[in-house]
């Protein structure tokens, strides 16, 4: 396992990152097989686990917590709120009423009296920077967060929060955690420049892009992963943007042949040779899917392999456009554009 230091904090941290997304009923993980996944990942050389208040309306954190007990100093351990959760509608978003809340929540289902990186789980066009930045830093001082970040947050978003931070003297987001992989490389041209430009760490969510470049999904093969039966009309090879996607794999899968690795390898050996990028979080829902992931800890992929991933999908180009999560709204929504 190789480290790196996350942003300008001193902490170091796993180039693999353990997300539990998968942990309880989204990945039919039982405790059992979480805790065996979370020991693997900490044998492995990982010391770093993500999760959220969401995944599985708090059945995640609950599972980590578990799972870490009587290990909690060994790991930098993050989760994020935003999400909805529950029914009444200001159990959401980054207000300090929500995030007070929440955090005490997650630290109860965590079992801990702190977390090392509270993320804003999405940009909240309806809360003000220094709303949400005040709360973290009251949180920060109060010992129950050591860092805050934020996650999937437009670029322009990204800057004006780190503004806010310095026109109202409170605390910063250290880190940012975008979606990334060869399948979805537009963060290239927008986002990694400004985390780059304000030293902030960098995890990225998906990159092997939701299976994807997991091997499972191959021209002349059934499409069998979890994520496919839950998002069927993301893995529709009868629509132009899926067979593009499939296209690319099966460039991808003969160029890493090629040079000896495994598609897992190339793809997480691409995420991590941008130099921007912190660390890639991989979610397994078994330790088999763990292992094939931790093979990739080690790869460091040569010019000529980047090179052609880059002719197989250029820089800065998303695959999938409409699967991203940080399109400003305006884009999404016409009444935000039109008088």
């Amino acid at each position: 396992m190789q480290y790196r230091t996350l942003g300008r904090t001193g902490v170091q941290v796993s180039t693999l990152a353990l997300g539990a997304m998968n942990f309880g009923a989204i990945g039919r993980t039982t405790q059992d097989e979480a805790t065996a996944i979370v020991d693997a990942a900490l044998e492995g050389g990982v010391n770093v686990i993500d999760t959220a208040d969401m995944y599985g309306q708090g059945e995640s954190e609950t599972m980590v917590g578990r799972a870490i007990a009587g290990r909690r100093d060994d790991i930098v351990l993050a989760t994020k709120a935003f999400m909805p959760m529950g029914e009444e509608r200001n159990h959401q978003g980054s207000s300090r009423r929500w995030l007070v809340t929440a955090l005490d929540d997650s630290l109860r289902r965590l079992g801990v009296d702190h977390v090392d990186l509270y993320q804003v789980h999405r940009w909240d066009p309806r809360t003000s920077d220094e709303e949400t930045l005040s709360a973290l830093t009251d949180l920060q001082r109060a010992g129950k967060i050591r860092y805050f970040g934020s996650s999937t947050f437009p670029a322009y978003r990204i800057v004006q929060a780190q503004w806010a931070a310095r026109e109202h003297h409170l605390g910063r987001y250290v880190t940012e955690q975008p979606s990334y992989s060869i399948l979805q490389r537009g963060i290239e041209a927008h986002v990694l420049p400004v985390t780059e430009e304000y030293g902030l760490g960098v995890l990225a969510w998906s990159p092997l892009a939701s299976g994807w470049l997991s091997g499972a999904v191959r021209a002349g093969q059934e499409i069998t992963t979890s994520r496919a039966k839950v998002l069927p009309q993301r893995f529709d090879l009868d629509l132009p943007g899926n067979r593009a996607r499939l296209d690319a794999v099966e460039q991808l899968a003969k160029i890493a042949d090629e040079a000896g690795l495994t598609l897992i390898q190339l793809a997480l050996g691409f995420v991590t040779a941008h130099p921007a990028v912190t660390s890639a979080l991989i979610g397994p829902r078994t330790v088999d899917h763990l292992r094939s992931q931790l093979a990739a800890a080690g790869t460091v992929l040569p010019a000529d392999v980047l090179d052609e991933i880059d002719a197989v999908v250029a820089p800065g180009t998303d695959l999938a456009p409409e699967e991203k999560f940080d399109t400003p709204p305006a884009l999404l929504d016409p009444s935000l554009r039109r008088r």
